[in-house]
This record gives C-alpha cells, sequence and structure tokens, in this order.
C-alpha cells in the first residue's frame, strides 16, 4: 500500500465537548459531524498530556509527556535530540513533502524551520489578490478598546465578540489567510512525494470573537448549562485568578454571549474543515488522504466563573479535547464514536502506523488504529496531564511573558500568578491521573483532589479527605507511580560503542 497523504488539522484551545454529535444541542458542526457519520473515526475521551500550548504541542508531536524533557513552558521548545523526534522532521526523512501553515509554539524562533518542513507558508500581495481579500487584524491584535477600562469588569474576560467583516463574507485574518493557502496547495500539487500539510490555527483560541454568520448562528438557549461552584475548594491558582480577571459580577446573559461566540467560533473552524475535505475531493486525493482533526487543550469559557486557561489545574474542559481521524480508504474503518481513553500522545504513533514509518525515537504513544475497525479494542486504562513548576524554578515561572504582555496584558492575572513565590506557591507542580470513573490530582505544593466522575462529572466536590474513597484514591496514587516510572527517561536507539577505537590521523 502506497504511504497516504496527510491532513493535519490543529486548532487552538476547543473543548472537547464543543461537538454535535457528542450531543451538544448548541454546538454546530455539520461538517464534522457529518464526517463521522460516513467515514472518521471521533475518539470523543481524548486528553491533551498539558493544558497550554507548547508543552501540550511538544508533547504531541514527539510522543514523550512534558516531564521526559521538561517541557512545562511556553518558553522551552524542541531542541537539538528533542528536535530530531519532532513529527514533522521524522516524515521529510521518510520522503514525506511538508508543508506548514499556522502558529508555531512548537520549534525555537531563533533555530528557523527549514529542518521541518519544505513549505513554512506566508500569504504574499499576490495570494490576496486572487483570493479577493485584505489581510485583517487577528483576534489579538488592532484596536484593544474592546476590553474597557482597566479597572472595569471586561479588561480581563477575553470577550470581543461579533467581528465586523466590513462588506465581506468572512473575518479575513491569518487563519483564513493559512486555510486559503492550504486549500490552493491541495488543488494545486504535482508533486511525486506523498504530502502532509500541519495547519495549527489559532481559534478558537480567545479573545472570544468571530464574524457572522458564526456569531449568529448559535442558539443561545441551547448552551448546556455553566458549572458554578465556590472556589474556596479549588487550587490558588484557580481561586487567584477569578480575583485577578474580575468577573464576579457578570451575569448569565453575559455569560451566555461569551460562550456562545467561543461555540461561534468553533463552528467556523467546521466549516474549514469542510472546506478542506472538498478540496480534496475536488483534487480526487481523499481516499488517498487521512485526516486528523484535533486540539492542543480546551478553555474555561465561564465554567467555574473562569475564562480561558491555566498551567497546573486539569478539569475536562481544559484537558479533554476533539480527536477525529477519517483513515485512508485502504484501511478498513468502521465510522462512529470510539469511547476508549486516548492521550494526545498517541496521535504521532497513528501518522507512524498508518504511514507505515517505523518510529526512529522511544516514545509512549500507542497507535488508535486497533479501533477503526474493531469498536471494542482495549486502549488505555488511564490518561494523564501535567504543568506547574518548583519552588524557585524561575525559568518555568514564564517572567519572560511580562515584558511581552506588560502588567496589564489578558494573561497577566495568570502569569503574576506563576511568579510569586508563597508558601502555596499557585503555580505548585501538579500531575493528574483520570480513568473513566476518577480523577486524581496529586500537588506538590497545596491540596490534592480526587473527584468521582461518575456521580460529579462537573468536578465540583473534593474527596480527598473522604474515608469511603481511601482505595480510590490509593489506586490512583500508585498508578501514577507506574507511569512516572515507565515514562521517567529516554534511552536513545542507538548504542555507543564501549571500546576506544583509535583514531586515524593524516600524514604530514
Amino acid at each position: 500500500m502506497s504511504r497516504p497523504n496527510l491532513l493535519l488539522f490543529n486548532p487552538d484551545q476547543w473543548r472537547g465537548d464543543v461537538l454535535g454529535h457528542r450531543g451538544n444541542p448548541a454546538a454546530m458542526t455539520p461538517n464534522i459531524d457529518a464526517s463521522v457519520a460516513s467515514d472518521a473515526v471521533s475518539f470523543v475521551n481524548t486528553f491533551a498530556q498539558a493544558t497550554v500550548c507548547t508543552p501540550s504541542r511538544c508533547s504531541f508531536m514527539t510522543g514523550w509527556y512534558p516531564h521526559v524533557f521538561g517541557h512545562r513552558t511556553m518558553h522551552h521548545m524542541l531542541h537539538g535530540p528533542e528536535a530530531e523526534a519532532n513529527l514533522l522532521r521524522v516524515l521529510r526523512r521518510n520522503g514525506y513533502f511538508v508543508w506548514w501553515g499556522g502558529k508555531n509554539d512548537l520549534i525555537p524562533g531563533q533555530e528557523g524551520h527549514e529542518a521541518d518542513c519544505d513549505v513554512a507558508f506566508r500569504a504574499r500581495p499576490e495570494d490576496y489578490e486572487r483570493w479577493g481579500y485584505s489581510l485583517r487584524e487577528g483576534s489579538h491584535g488592532g484596536d484593544l478598546a474592546w476590553r474597557g477600562e482597566v479597572d472595569g469588569d471586561n479588561f480581563y474576560s477575553f470577550y470581543k465578540g461579533r467581528l465586523d467583516a466590513d462588506g465581506a463574507d468572512r473575518y479575513f485574518d491569518t487563519d483564513w489567510a493559512m486555510v486559503m493557502g492550504a486549500l490552493d496547495f491541495i488543488r494545486n500539487y504535482d508533486g511525486d512525494q506523498p504530502w502532509c500539510i500541519f495547519l495549527p490555527i489559532g481559534y478558537p483560541h480567545p479573545p472570544y470573537c468571530v464574524e457572522d454568520p458564526w456569531f449568529s448562528a448559535i442558539d443561545r438557549a441551547a448552551l448546556p448549562e455553566r458549572t458554578v461552584i465556590d472556589l474556596s475548594t479549588k487550587p490558588a491558582m484557580q481561586r487567584g485568578i477569578a480575583q485577578g480577571q474580575h468577573l464576579a459580577d457578570w451575569d448569565e446573559d453575559r455569560w451566555r454571549e461569551l460562550r456562545a461566540t467561543y461555540y461561534g467560533m468553533c463552528a467556523r473552524v467546521d466549516h474549514q474543515y469542510g472546506l478542506l475535505l472538498d478540496a480534496l475531493r475536488e483534487a480526487d486525493t481523499y481516499d488517498e488522504t487521512a485526516v486528523f482533526l484535533f486540539s492542543d487543550h480546551g478553555d474555561y469559557t465561564g465554567d467555574y466563573g473562569l475564562v480561558e486557561k491555566t498551567q497546573n489545574t486539569f478539569e475536562d474542559c481544559l484537558c479533554h479535547v476533539p480527536f477525529v481521524v477519517k483513515p485512508p480508504a485502504a484501511r478498513p474503518a468502521r465510522a462512529g464514536v470510539r469511547e476508549q481513553l486516548v492521550e494526545l500522545v498517541d496521535f504521532p504513533a497513528t501518522v507512524y502506523d498508518l504511514a507505515g514509518i517505523e518510529v526512529e525515537h522511544w516514545q509512549f504513544g500507542r497507535s488508535v488504529a486497533p479501533m477503526f475497525e474493531d469498536a471494542r479494542a482495549a486502549h488505555r486504562d488511564a490518561v494523564f496531564c501535567e504543568g506547574g513548576r518548583l519552588r524557585g524554578e524561575r525559568q518555568a515561572s514564564e517572567y519572560q511573558s511580562v515584558a511581552l504582555g506588560g502588567d496589564t496584558g489578558l494573561y497577566s492575572p495568570r502569569i503574576r500568578l506563576q511568579l510569586e513565590e508563597t508558601d502555596e506557591l499557585p503555580h505548585s507542580k501538579a500531575t493528574m491521573c483520570r480513568t473513566e470513573d476518577f480523577k486524581y490530582i496529586r500537588r506538590l505544593y497545596g491540596e490534592d483532589e480526587l473527584y468521582d466522575l461518575r456521580a460529579d462529572p462537573a468536578e465540583t466536590d473534593n474527596l480527598i479527605d473522604s474515608a469511603a474513597h481511601s482505595h480510590a484514591r490509593a489506586a490512583l496514587l500508585d498508578r501514577m507511580l507506574v507511569w512516572y516510572q515507565e515514562t521517567c527517561d529516554i534511552v536513545p536507539m542507538q548504542s555507543d560503542e564501549r571500546r576506544f577505537v583509535r583514531k586515524k590521523t593524516a600524514k604530514t
């Protein structure tokens, strides 16, 4: 069987519950839902290994957990031997033509992208002219007047609202440019190599904003109930962010608009997914292409009275993500939903499986391909997520972000807490072990957490001190220890010589 083309569509910060085929009545994802109904498989219990961008991306592009090489910050990416394990670089070494369009958060900017892709797409003036659009400011850029007064209750909300497309059929930002570039590539590629498109776009990462028709398309009345609790039972990071974001006085109407806007952003991404599938069909490459749709992590979107995300708390709204795979036609599959626990480290293992590539480095992912045909195939008994830092570990505190965003940047309520060196240390190193029934979070500083997910799926009742649940706590603590022992390091695949070999010297 020839190697399939690979389309890796990677939206940023998409919660795993905002999907129509998952039974969410407000989610408008008709293209993804139709794909899952016809020829794709949706792994609806997939979890990220970190709840912020760079640690998660370094993890899912290598098959390594964040702790293996210390990827616990936005400012430490894939270097040296670690970079050699990057999926994109491995694919290139194995004969793939790699096209990369979108955000980075993966490889160090100072080292360039030449080793990782054949094309790092950037739209040119002639592209915009051909498409008939002009580039608009991205959701983070432009006039920041939408934030309001610095002491107001919208300043740290990330809520921007409806984008004005100024008479066009879309607000043509960088995401649209990257999608259009990928569509052009699909339609025009005439090379002999199998190709890989890596399309890591920005949406639905906040600020929460989207243009019509997607802004108005979401039925506000159909939104699921928001999780509202007393944060005194939650970790210091969440309590501190809540104080810094100043959203306590928001009424449900305002929350409803913010959440509907986020859903609209997801709907726009679904539309773009549909355009990509249509382009594959037009180019007659649909059957020979494996399509992956997945996010790096989720978003609070108002749950627990918070917006955006944290680095060391692990509610399902943050670590549960969509993961949909359409295999190439040559790989038999039964379309539909799979309920097994899956980790994002399983993504590269699945790519290698479908491409017939022998893994060049030790990694911890497990291909999900056996579940394509066998909906009951065993996979994982637990999933893990991690983040945070040690006391004094300044390099993991993201002090660099202060220079980028200042003391009033959108992320400053969280960044200020990450810099603190208090007894409780809000940015405490923490690890999650989650099974189908329970979630256990071990926190180096601060109180641990234990939730009965069957009785309390919103994770509102911490049972860590419950005598009736001591057995579950002990079992998950032991499972976490086994996982750490299994994954604590990487031994290189190639061995060194034990005997010294005399080096030959050139005669003079």
